[in-house]
């Protein structure tokens, strides 16, 4: 991102759709999912948990797949950036402006890549464990050994705590770019729309259409591919 100067910051700005409406909803209840996980899971409110979690799987499953056929600014290859690229954005961070990315900057499209891999790993273990009295089992558990699932289990609990941390940063930049920088990150993902430069080129964005079609194929391969395991072993 070239760097810009904060007098003539407000004049060469303008208003764009940034984010489609399948991406904010994802990320609202992804947000709503994983807090329900999280307290259910405490509080060993397993009829809760595991359907929540199974839900959380398929959403993150969907939003993969958002990232290969979604708008252009949900591609999972513009989170990726290089190196130079991100020290780049890196030195940039302590002038007090908006970065006006319209969509993910350097290291947010980091953070973004890894909290989704985490959510894939911590909803996959959650298929295999169980507890120590095997009285709750997630759905595959019986796919392998209870040494294996307890196993399973002990890792999907170091893993709620890394993603505990990350969502502690993301909630820590979203205030320091709010109170800092002066630029509404929030906002943009509730009503999609966000300043940009104004030579800016505005985004393509995927319909609705497409999202539910992504999402039912997520919801089969997931909810489709435990009931078949089910129903072969």
């Amino acid at each position: 991102m070239a760097d810009r100067d904060p007098d003539t910051q407000g004049e060469a700005t303008r208003r764009v759709r940034i984010w489609d409406r399948p991406t904010r909803v994802f990320h609202w209840v992804l947000a709503i999912l994983f807090v329900v996980c999280f307290v259910s899971g405490s509080r060993g409110q397993f009829d809760i948990h595991i359907p929540a979690g199974q839900a959380l799987l398929v959403l993150v499953v969907a939003r993969v797949f958002w990232g290969v056929v979604g708008s252009e600014t949900s591609r999972l290859v513009k989170l990726v950036r290089s190196p130079a690229t991100i020290f780049s954005y890196i030195r940039t961070v302590p002038r007090r402006v908006p970065d006006l990315y319209g969509g993910h900057n350097p290291l947010g499209g980091l953070s973004v890549l890894a909290m989704l891999a985490l959510l894939l790993l911590q909803t996959g273990l959650g298929l295999f464990a169980a507890d120590v009295d095997g009285l709750h089992e997630g759905p595959l558990s019986f796919l392998v050994s209870y040494d294996l699932a307890r196993e399973a289990s002990e890792l999907h609990a170091l893993v709620v705590d890394i993603l505990l941390v990350l969502v502690g940063l993301h909630l820590a930049a979203i205030l320091f770019h709010l109170i800092y920088k002066r630029e509404n990150l929030t906002g943009a993902m509730v009503t999609g729309r966000g300043p940009v430069p104004a030579a800016f080129k505005e985004p393509r964005i995927a319909g609705d259409g497409r999202a539910i079609v992504v999402l039912a194929v997520s919801a089969a391969i997931v909810l489709g591919g435990i009931e078949l395991a089910r129903i072969a072993f």
